[in-house]
């Protein structure tokens, strides 16, 4: 027992001082690891993003940017000082008549499981203009968990090229924004397109909300550069992946099957550019939560959450359970040195990235026009109420 006992705070002290998760913050700028034990705490700020996404058969432009870019998005998002808590929620809309009315994906800091959910979404539907815009926007303030507290940025971003259906009996848009402004939501639109009939009620929707009308084509105008440093950075984000363990009872573990489920759907059917940018956003600060989600052992040991001796055998990870406690040990200080070279490497290559990216951009006479540039605008300027600063930029 007295071996036992020494073995583990070997282990403890040794793991302790190995694994750290180091902060990346705006432009990989790698800066001590402590800070983000201060940020990652119970007092930090959240922010709250749905976007109501048109998904009828114009906008499959639009979708597939969405895809690309949506984890550039909360990169640029999770960049801000103090590091926030990033939750997403997806509203899909179409009209009734269509395959679906809405579809509805709750506000998570899991955004893989998001993600999983956004690769099915496809253009599909629509034909007489006007789209079920009100049902989407009630959904999206009512059916959303949405944050309490003064330290939470809560925002839509309603995202469409058609004007909404006000024939419908149905509450219509001015009381379900009021009902937002009430819940301190802010209420953003997006036209794609040009088509004319939109611009006045999107414009009528984010003056009530306070918030921006913005415009794009009708794909988007979303960032889309390709890099050399791609495929090696979603390789590494893989092999991060797999340095995870969950502990906890069968409904804890059965949360996190779903988790790692939705990544490996994406490892597999997402492109190349995606996990190359989801590699960056999980080797931030503001990307932890999403890259651990709950009850993950290695950290849990690390930050002496847990004391590996102290867990029940059903507890376990299964791939410990047929192990001796020795080996145990053994087994999550390798996984743990292994998350450690994996995020330094993933650090350079952002940074290289980073540079490829400026230099593309610097050619292009600057990216002003781009989605990416619009929503970091936007969100830099609405998110500084909650006492959130943005100084670098958007991420792409």
């Amino acid at each position: 027992m007295r071996t036992k006992l020494f073995i583990m705070t070997l282990f403890t002290a040794s793991l302790g001082a190995v694994l750290f998760y180091p902060h990346v913050q705006a432009k990989n700028i790698v800066v001590d690891p402590q800070p983000v034990q201060h940020l990652i705490s119970k007092q930090q700020p959240k922010i709250d993003v749905v976007f109501a996404l048109d998904t009828t058969g114009s906008m499959s432009g639009l979708i597939e940017a969405a895809k690309q870019n949506i984890w550039s998005i909360a990169s640029t998002m999770a960049s801000a000082q103090p590091t926030p808590e990033i939750r997403i929620g997806l509203v899909a809309y179409r009209d009734r008549g269509d395959e679906y009315v809405t579809r509805v994906v709750d506000l998570s800091s899991d955004l893989d499981s998001v993600y999983a959910t956004l690769m099915d979404f496809q253009a599909g539907g629509g034909g007489d203009t006007p789209e079920s815009v009100n049902q989407a926007l009630n959904d999206a303030v009512h059916k959303m968990s949405w944050s309490e507290g003064d330290q939470a940025y809560r925002v839509i971003f309603l995202v469409g090229d058609a004007p909404p259906h006000m024939d419908y009996n149905e509450t219509q848009y001015p009381e379900i924004v009021q009902a937002a402004r009430t819940r301190g939501i802010v209420v953003n639109t997006i036209q794609c397109g040009d088509m004319g009939v939109t611009v006045d009620p999107w414009n009528a929707i984010a003056s009530l909300g306070n918030g921006d009308f913005l415009h794009v084509s009708q794909a988007g105008n979303a960032v889309a550069v390709n890099t050399p440093f791609d495929d090696e950075l979603a390789r590494l984000a893989k092999q991060l992946d797999d340095t995870r363990l969950y502990y906890g009872n069968d409904e804890e573990k059965s949360r996190m099957k779903a988790k790692t489920d939705a990544t490996a759907k994406l490892n597999q059917g997402a492109s190349v550019e995606s996990r190359a940018r989801r590699a960056v956003f999980n080797s931030s600060a503001g990307g932890r939560k999403n890259l651990l989600g709950e009850n993950e052992l290695v950290d849990a040991v690390a930050s002496g959450d847990v004391a590996l001796e102290e867990l029940d055998e059903a507890a376990l990870p299964e791939s410990l359970k047929a192990m001796a406690p020795e080996e145990q040990a053994q087994h999550i200080a390798v996984l743990a040195g292994q998350r450690e070279d994996i995020q330094k490497k993933i650090q350079i290559l952002a940074k290289d990235r980073d540079a490829f990216i400026a230099e593309k951009e610097e050619e292009a006479g600057g990216f002003e026009d781009s989605l990416d540039a619009q929503l970091y605008d936007v969100v830099a300027r609405q998110a500084a109420e909650v006492g959130l600063e943005y100084e670098e930029g958007p991420e792409y």
